[in-house]
């Protein structure tokens, strides 16, 4: 399969099961991240703002991952939330045989979003 060079090649090239889970993921993530821009990155899908990526997106045969993971310190709640899908130190795994928790997503795009906006240029 060639790289896809769009979001929408890349979805349309996912199986049958997964593409539209992730259709739900991309609506959820853009609702979050207001005027965001789509580019591939990585060879995944990600979220812009500003011209810099904010959060990435994936589908798997038998999960949907997002990237990256946001700080959470000082926000408990969102941790204890975030622990079950934690796969690594920068990665969240959502397995498809379970509701993905789109408001949770909300809240992780526009943690990063916060982020991203308080960060130098130079963070990159």
């Amino acid at each position: 399969m060639a790289a896809a060079k769009t979001v929408d090649d890349y979805l349309a090239a996912l199986p049958e099961e997964v593409r539209p889970v992730l259709h739900e993921v991309r609506r959820t993530l853009h609702a979050a991240v207001p005027g965001a821009g789509e580019t591939i990155s990585y060879g995944i899908p990600a979220l812009t703002s500003g011209g810099r990526a904010v959060v990435y997106f994936a589908g798997w045969k038998h999960h949907i991952s997002v990237y990256p993971v946001p700080d959470t310190a000082g926000d408990a709640a969102l941790e204890a939330e975030l622990t079950p899908y934690r796969a690594g130190r920068g990665t969240l795994k959502f397995p498809l045989n379970h509701p993905v928790p789109l408001p949770l997503l909300a809240r992780v795009a526009a943690r990063l979003l916060e982020q991203r906006t308080d960060r130098p240029e130079d963070a990159d």
